[in-house]
């Protein structure tokens, strides 16, 4: 046997401490990528990110970004900042409105923006398990589900199939403005939906409420001007 080679036992045994130790490497990167890092951690640093973002988009001046750098990663896990309740509105999409990347936002979207049973369970394992600081009920300008409401409630027409059960699900929050002479009755009824829902979001037990009282979570609401994509707080 040559006297400058190595032996096959020593050679085998190089190779193999080499595997265990890309193999031991692997298992630390997946565990570090499991653990997702939040971009912010408290409720006033989520709200202040959610709307530096729409001001962003607002302005046309949004961040660039390659959507797949980071795809993997993002099979690990997520740590999303911020939930929102937002409408099912096409011409509504809450990543691009407030400029934020996948992962950061945990969306919830139904007609007219409101709560629904699985939509508050979906709500409260953002906020209880994901850790998102501050949920945001995001209603919009020219609702079709709140103009609906509005025309059903006033004109007792009955709508078919299940859109009925949008107008059930929102006459609480919205009969209050009808009886309350002013203009822009659509838009004021749109807002009065909006805070109904915080309202709701505020208090409900057992999740929710108790976080928002530790000062744990904040619920807010606001509105996406279509026109200038502005989001207002209301």
């Amino acid at each position: 046997m040559c006297n400058f080679c190595p032996s096959r036992r020593g050679l085998f045994s190089g190779i193999g401490s080499l595997a265990v130790t890309a193999a031991l490497g692997a298992v630390a990167s997946r565990s570090a990528l499991a653990q997702p890092t939040r971009s912010v951690e408290t409720p006033d640093a989520a709200l202040a990110r959610l709307m530096e973002g729409n001001a962003r988009y607002a302005s046309g001046q949004m961040s660039e970004r390659d959507f797949s750098a980071g795809r993997v990663a993002r099979t690990q896990g997520q740590a999303p900042f911020a939930a929102i309740l937002g409408c099912a509105d096409s011409r509504v999409a809450p990543e691009l409105a407030f400029d934020q990347a996948p992962g950061e936002l945990f969306v919830v979207r139904v007609a007219g923006n409101f709560v629904t049973p699985d939509g508050l369970g979906s709500l409260e394992y953002g906020a209880a398990v994901l850790g998102t600081k501050v949920i945001m009920v995001l209603g919009h300008t020219s609702c079709g589900a709140v103009n609906a409401t509005v025309d059903a409630l006033q004109k007792g027409n009955t709508l078919p199939g299940h859109i009925a059960d949008l107008v059930r699900a929102m006459k609480p929050g919205i009969e209050p403005v009808l009886k309350t002479p002013g203009a822009d009755l659509q838009q004021r009824a749109m807002i009065a939906n909006v805070q109904a829902n915080v309202r709701r979001l505020q208090t409900e037990k057992p999740i929710l409420g108790d976080m928002v009282a530790a000062g744990k979570l904040k619920v807010v609401g606001a509105y996406y001007d279509l026109p200038t994509g502005k989001v207002m707080m209301v």
